[in-house]
C-alpha cells in the first residue's frame, strides 16, 4: 500500500448549513476527494464535518466548506482543528 500522508479534521461550519442539503453536499464532495468521515447536525444550527484521508484532499474539502460549501447554505465561518479518530472510517456518512 502507498504510504500517503494521512490527516484528519474536525469542522464545525456555522450558518445557514441545515435543512438545506449541506450534509449530502458535503457528503458528496467527499466521496469526489476519497475522503471518510461524516458530516452531523448539530443542536445549535451549525454542521459537525470530521474528514479524514490524504492531507491534500481534506485541505480541499475544508477550502470548499470556507467557500460556502453547496449554493443553497449560507456559510459565515468554519471553525477547524486536528482529529486523529480513534477508530477507522470506512466510508463518509451522513449521522443523524
Amino acid at each position: 500500500m502507498e504510504n500517503q500522508t494521512s490527516q484528519g479534521v474536525k469542522c464545525w461550519v456555522h450558518g445557514s448549513v441545515q435543512g438545506v442539503g449541506f450534509r449530502y453536499s458535503t457528503q458528496h464532495e467527499a466521496q469526489r476527494l476519497g475522503l471518510t468521515g461524516y458530516a452531523h447536525n448539530l443542536d445549535d444550527g451549525s454542521v459537525e464535518v470530521v474528514a479524514c484521508g490524504d492531507a491534500g484532499q481534506v485541505e480541499a474539502l475544508v477550502a470548499w466548506l470556507k467557500a460556502g460549501g453547496p449554493r443553497s447554505a449560507r456559510v459565515e465561518k468554519v471553525l477547524t482543528e486536528p482529529h486523529q479518530p480513534t477508530t477507522a472510517y470506512t466510508r463518509f456518512d451522513i449521522r443523524y
